[in-house]
């Protein structure tokens, strides 16, 4: 028995020890990981820093490894090291995946020490500005000599100095977001040389305990002579022992942080596509129904039980000036949202611009039960003055806390452009024109008055009757005399999107910034940033004093163009004529994420280019059935996301407020101008996107929601590729498929052949040949072996019918062009079924552009030639037996129905449908079939060409086959482009087809130039 006993208590210590319990020794020497990727500035001194540590590393008893590679951020490659050194790394090294391996090595009870540029990495990475203690901010020129100031010399790092003053060169860092806790052992004292801007306390190298690890900073190590330096090298040896301390193994149970999903896991499910014209905020009601507003009225309900998309309320709204011309306003009906009672109370709120002489945007419940709504019912709540007839900045969005009280966003209601015609202008800086009559473009009159609604985020308590109450913690308390009590956060620009966590209440939102693109801090201000913002508690976020991290404009005068005093973030003053409210603002607070157009270094991951920044939902796995549609994993993560960029994003914060961690949220969804996301009751993120094009209905409009697998998935398709996709009879077609799975799955593959066959093959390729004219749809389904399957996109086969070739001719020298020097060419046709050439079916374009992207090259006239594929496709079709052009028969002649649709902008939209599920009753009793098989592309083009014959606009003409362009760009175009299609007239029971060549000509000064 008590050799059991002992041999139990045996085999329960040595699994303690595999598992690592953290207090075990390692066997052997202590490893350590130098890791020197970097993504911005490359210091030269690393080579030198690598071989000084690999000495060190020989001489002190611990080995060496070295690395770019942030591939071996890993939890199985990280836990064999007692540290890991990030030498003069600089910005992203890691993703968001290794990210999370690196915090849970740090955990478990790693090392870290961080050399020089380590402070230049991971700028949007919260927790790692923390690890390594503070973030680069600048440094003078050079690498000055200072004095070094020995502070503690307790510590490994700096127990050999004998003196207290360390006099040498290097690069001197000053530091932002110095971390509170760490213990500082050398300090750099700033009046010993010029550039310093951290003050009379300037860190220069520390340590400290970090979230279950050790870690160690210096500043030093931008020479390659540093690294030869003996009192640096036994510095640098004190800080790394220091980080490997007892050489313990690690202990991951010890681990909190997990490991994010694959984001091929996350899959976009539409709803509804195309059918919108405008959409702006939507709400998800208990039974997965979705009310969506659209900005011209509309309100639009998505049944989840029929799976139709239908209007149930159009108001009368303000959409667009009535005597400005050339001017988008953009009021109208620009935020809806439910009553957290919806249930039983059946209030739906809308924020909206009524017509009429009274300017106010007007926050608004309706009823709505039973798919009724009534618009009778209306109970207005407030109004927010507006000045109309101007462009731009609405906000709009509506929101509900945990606590059922109300926000409502607000936009400045001020023109960001350049006032025409007057010498001062705005130049994309902060609108402060107080002269009298140019009251636009103040936005002081609004979004820094205290005694306005505009450029607000309101929060009221909405009573059972309609009225409102003023809720405690509003910036402002009832009865202040010049301050609206109904305002919890002021400062906005354009807060277009806002959500509040429904377990916290905290306040998101996106901040719509403007556009300067270069800082002149002195005469102007900043640069034009967005923002991203959260409020624990009611606050002045600054606009139009302040930007970004609080980024001060200067207070220009429009009357004689001198800058005036710089505004204090502090002690905000806004003296504006237009101001009605207090002229002593309280303090601004910053964003948490800011950006500019170009590359942010401060928050690298959210790239470049147009922005509009958005706030979406805090998700909480525990508030759904089941876990809701997302994994635990982003439990108390906040989804951003930016309209023009997008992306979407999830942070997490610190308990402090300050931001934590921004990694990638569903990056493998494309989204198209995501203008809301929701959360439904079953725990789904519905996506609600606008489209790409700006005031009108978009074909990629989308309602939609994320979908996450967190089991098998299904294979994935890389290409699908056909050597032949027409041809003359019998047409062999050999098909492959290039596929893979994700679990290594074996895969089989059916092919659809579009003629009713399906073949099933072990091999990724397949050959058939068609015998009877016709087009045919070809895919294939690639199944795993666990059932899950995906299938690829259609590729049409037209047999009986040879795509038309065509060339373009051109004489001389095919590669250049020059201003004002003829082109000479000649476009020919050939049919391959030997068909007579029609040249009315050619059409020729030219076009000039700034560069030439060789995936868009057949694309510039397309939609010009449409109509003409538009009528060869009808003609091709059964479509001739039912309907003419401009005569009687059957059916109506389609000038008929082009005059009919010509001024109803959904037309193109409902005629596409149509010709797809067929019906009748619109013009007769004779029912107009349906073509299931037909293309999204061919149905356009077949629309193109119907409403072309009511279009009584100038039309681009074809330039005739063969003759000479005299070369017309502009001073920036550098490519010129000549495209030529033909469309043939089809064959008997084939569709026609287009062949089109482009030829690409470079500017001649730019080619000789590039050389």
């Amino acid at each position: 028995m008590k050799k059991t006993v002992s041999i139990l208590v045996l085999m329960v210590g040595l699994i303690l020890a595999a598992c690592g319990d953290g207090s075990q020794k390692r066997e052997g020497k202590p490893k350590v990981l130098v890791f020197s990727k970097t993504s911005g500035w490359h210091h030269k001194s690393i080579p030198a820093g690598i071989a000084a540590i690999q000495k060190l590393g020989a001489e002190n008893g611990f080995q060496v490894d070295t690395t770019k590679n942030s591939e071996l951020f890993n939890e199985d490659n990280l836990k064999q090291y007692s540290a890991i050194i990030f030498l003069s790394t600089t910005l992203n090294v890691l993703d968001a995946k290794q990210e999370a391996s690196f915090e849970r090595y740090i955990q478990a009870g790693g090392g870290f020490v961080g050399i020089h540029a380590a402070a230049d990495t991971e700028y949007d990475w919260g927790w790692y500005t923390k690890l390594v203690g503070a973030q680069f901010a600048s440094h003078p020129k050079g690498t000055p000599e200072a004095d070094f100031i020995i502070t503690d010399k307790n510590f490994a790092a700096t127990e050999f100095f004998t003196d207290s003053v360390w006099h040498r060169s290097d690069e001197i860092y000053n530091y932002n977001k110095i971390n509170p806790d760490v213990h500082v052992v050398m300090t750099v004292d700033e009046s010993t040389y010029e550039g310093g801007t951290n003050g009379d306390y300037h860190p220069f190298a520390w340590y400290h305990e970090f979230d279950g690890g050790r870690a160690f900073y210096t500043g030093a190590g931008h020479t390659d002579e540093t690294f030869s330096e003996e009192l640096f090298l036994k510095h640098l040896l004190g800080g790394i022992n220091y980080a490997i301390g007892e050489n313990k193994v690690l202990d991951y149970s010890k681990a909190t942080t997990q490991i994010p999903p694959d984001l091929d896991r996350f899959t976009k499910k539409q709803l509804s596509v195309g059918e919108f014209f405008e959409p702006t905020e939507m709400a998800v009601l208990p039974n997965n129904d979705v009310l969506i507003a659209q900005r011209r009225g509309q309100v639009l309900l998505y049944s989840d039980a029929s799976q139709e998309l239908k209007e149930v309320a159009s108001l009368d709204v303000y959409y667009k000036t009535l005597n400005t011309p050339g001017v988008n306003a953009e009021e109208g009906l620009m935020g809806l949202q439910k009553d957290p009672d919806f249930a039983t109370n059946h209030w739906i709120y809308l924020y909206y611009s009524p017509t009429g002489d009274k300017w106010v945007n007007r926050l608004s419940r309706f009823q709505y039960k039973d798919g009724v709504f009534d618009l009778a019912s209306e109970q207005v709540i407030l109004e927010v003055d507006s000045q109309r007839e101007i462009c731009c900045h609405t906000g709009g969005s509506i929101a509900f806390g945990p606590d059922k009280l109300l926000y409502l966003s607000t936009g400045d209601n001020s023109t960001p452009f350049n006032e025409k015609g007057v010498k001062y202008v705005n130049n994309g800086y902060a609108p402060l024109n107080d002269i009298p009559g140019h009251e636009q473009y103040d936005a002081r009159r609004s979004s820094g008055n205290t005694n306005d609604l505009r450029g607000k985020i309101i929060r009221i308590k909405v009573n059972e009757d309609g009225s409102y109450d003023i809720p405690e913690g509003n910036l402002f308390a009832k009865g202040t005399e010049k301050a609206r009590p109904e305002i919890y956060t002021m400062g906005h620009r354009n807060p277009y999107r806002i959500s509040v966590d429904q377990k916290n209440s905290t306040l998101y939102w996106g901040e719509v910034g403007p556009d300067a693109r270069n800082d002149q801090f002195e005469k102007r201000g900043p640069k034009g940033y967005d923002e991203m913002n959260r409020a624990t508690e009611a606050g002045n976020f600054g606009w139009p004093l302040f930007i970004a991290d609080n980024k001060p404009y200067v207070d220009y005068d429009y009357e004689t163009g001198e800058s005036g005093i710089t505004f204090d973030p502090q002690k905000p003053i806004n003296d504006s004529k237009n101001n009605t409210g207090l002229r002593e603002l309280p303090p601004a607070k910053e964003a948490y994420i800011y950006y500019p157009y170009v590359d942010s270094k401060e928050f690298p991951e959210v790239g470049s280019g147009g922005r509009n920044a958005m706030a979406g939902p805090t998700y909480y796995s525990d508030m759904y059935p089941n876990g809701g549609g997302l994994p635990s994993y982003f439990d108390g993560k906040t989804i951003i996301y930016d309209w023009m960029r997008g992306w979407m994003k999830a942070v997490t914060f610190f308990e402090d407020g300050t931001l934590y961690k921004m990694e990638p949220f569903a990056s493998d969804i494309k989204v198209n101008n995501l203008i809301d996301m929701e959360m439904g009751p079953n725990g789904r993120v519905y996506l609600l996107e606008y489209g790409s094009g700006w005031f009108t209905q978009n074909e990629n409009s989308a309602l939609s929601y994320i979908e996450y697998n967190g089991g098998n998935r299904p294979p994935i398709i890389d290409h699908m590729i056909v050597d032949h996709t027409s041809g003359k009879l019998p047409l062999t077609v050999n098909a492959k498929v290039e596929a893979r799975d994700r679990e290594d799955d074996a895969i089989t593959y059916v092919w659809d052949l579009g003629n009713g066959e399906t073949k099933e093959t072990t091999e990724p390729k397949i050959s058939h040949t068609y015998d009877t004219a016709g087009d045919y749809r070809i895919s294939v389904e690639v199944k795993d072996d666990k059932g899950d399957a995906v299938k690829s996109d259609m590729i049409t086969i037209v047999a009986g019918n040879s795509r038309p070739e065509v060339t373009i001719a051109l004489e001389g020298n095919a590669e250049f062009f020059e201003k004002g020097v003829p082109v000479k060419y000649e476009v020919k046709a050939k049919d391959a079924d030997g068909d007579i050439i029609d040249p009315k079916n050619i059409f020729v374009s030219v076009d000039y552009l700034e560069s030439f992207d060789e995936q868009n090259m057949s694309l510039g006239h397309q939609q010009v030639s449409a109509a003409v594929t538009g009528k060869a496709l009808t003609q091709g079709m059964d479509c001739k037996t039912c309907h003419k052009e401009n005569g009687p028969s059957i059916g109506p002649n389609y000038m008929a129905v082009a005059d009919k649709y010509k001024k109803d902008k959904k037309a193109k939209a409902y005629l596409q449908k149509k010709i797809v599920s067929g019906g009748g009753g619109v013009w007769g009793e004779v029912v107009m079939p349906a073509h299931p098989n037909i293309t999204k592309d061919e149905t356009r083009q077949i629309v193109e060409y119907i409403m072309s014959l009511a279009d009584t606009s100038v039309k681009e003409k074809s330039l005739p086959a063969s003759g000479s362009i005299v070369p017309k760009p502009t001073k920036d175009d550098k490519v010129m482009v000549i495209t030529a299609s033909y469309t043939d007239n089809g064959q008997e029971g084939a569709i026609p087809l287009t062949g089109v060549q482009t030829v690409v000509l470079k500017e001649k000064e730019a080619a000789d130039t590039s050389k």
